[in-house]
């Protein structure tokens, strides 16, 4: 077995705090495709949580999440449950003690620097402090407790290197939706120097968001806001975009493909991820009939990364 880096959340609230209660790891082990419902069963009820690869061949991963023992125990249940109903797969729960400064210093060392496409390093705080661009690459930093999506997933791999791609018809009006840590809103605000709106539904994701672009002196140009979707105030108001990131899931966007192409403008790019490859063709599919055509797909792994683009008007 052998272990990536992984894909973190830690509340700012509880984010370095001791902890005056035993603490639990719990851990499943779950195909590639059940990965999303059992990681939000996770995240309802633990401090931290993290993705380890666990088989290559197999496309097996290991979700663990540390919470106080005892804890939450009811909503982490009926988590399972839903996990398993949406999954098709029902998991092991396995569970043992676990000791908080283990548990950092697994992170510290699963996370070093990533460097994606040529223009991007994201760094962990727990790193020696660097320059904002070093080597040709802006530099993002995130801290390690909270580094959810910290460019080692395929999906934020993919859309960073997509973004590359796309950066010099340097897009004004953009959005980041469904942000997560705001890796791709800092990416594109660092590269362009344009404001980006962040939002998501989740509000420790905002939270963080915000925290992470005041870390890199993007504070001025990402603005962080809580929202349900295409139903956001800040989005309604702030369309059509020019570029838009959605690194979510494949169903959803699929949902989705007729209010994004509507919020996107003439000539304007969505940048498509969360996908796996067998799950491209239906995506693209359903943006297809918005009206989007295809511009481009990229591969990390076992994820799709697909760029789309709305006619500009005759």
């Amino acid at each position: 077995m052998r272990t990536t880096a992984p894909m973190l959340f830690t509340p700012p609230a509880t984010a370095g705090a001791r902890h005056a209660t035993r603490l639990e790891t719990l851990s499943v082990t779950v195909p590639e495709a059940a990965v999303e419902p059992y990681e939000q069963a996770f995240l309802s009820v633990c401090a931290t949580v993290g993705m380890f690869e666990a088989d290559d061949e197999q496309l097996f991963w290991r979700i663990e999440g540390v919470k106080q023992a005892g804890q939450g125990e009811a909503e982490l249940e009926a988590g399972l449950a839903l996990a398993a109903l949406l999954s098709g797969h029902e998991a092991e729960l396995s569970r043992e003690p676990t000791e908080a400064e283990g548990w950092l210093a697994r992170i510290y060392e699963s996370f070093p620097e990533q460097r994606i496409g040529r223009r991007f390093a994201v760094r962990g705080t727990h790193l020696p402090r660097t320059t904002p661009r070093e080597n040709g690459r802006l530099v993002l930093t995130l801290d390690a407790g909270i580094a959810f999506g910290s460019g080692e997933h395929g999906s934020t791999r993919g859309c960073l290197r997509a973004f590359e791609a796309v950066a010099h018809r340097r897009p004004r009006r953009i959005l980041d939706l469904g942000t997560g840590t705001g890796v791709l809103a800092m990416g594109a605000a660092a590269l362009l120097r344009r404001k980006v709106l962040a939002t998501d539904i989740e509000p420790w994701s905002v939270r963080v968001t915000a925290e992470n672009a005041n870390l890199n002196g993007l504070g001025n140009l990402v603005r962080a806001e809580l929202g349900n979707g295409w139903r956001t105030r800040a989005i309604t108001r702030a369309a059509p975009f020019d570029l838009v990131f959605a690194n979510i899931l494949a169903r959803p966007l699929c949902a989705m493909a007729g209010q994004l192409a509507a919020h996107l403008a003439p000539g304007g790019t969505a940048i498509l991820a969360g996908l796996l490859d067998s799950q491209a063709n239906m995506v693209l599919s359903a943006h297809r009939r918005a009206g989007l055509v295809l511009e481009r797909r990229l591969h990390e792994g076992q994820w799709t990364t697909l760029i789309l683009r709305r006619l500009p008007e005759r």
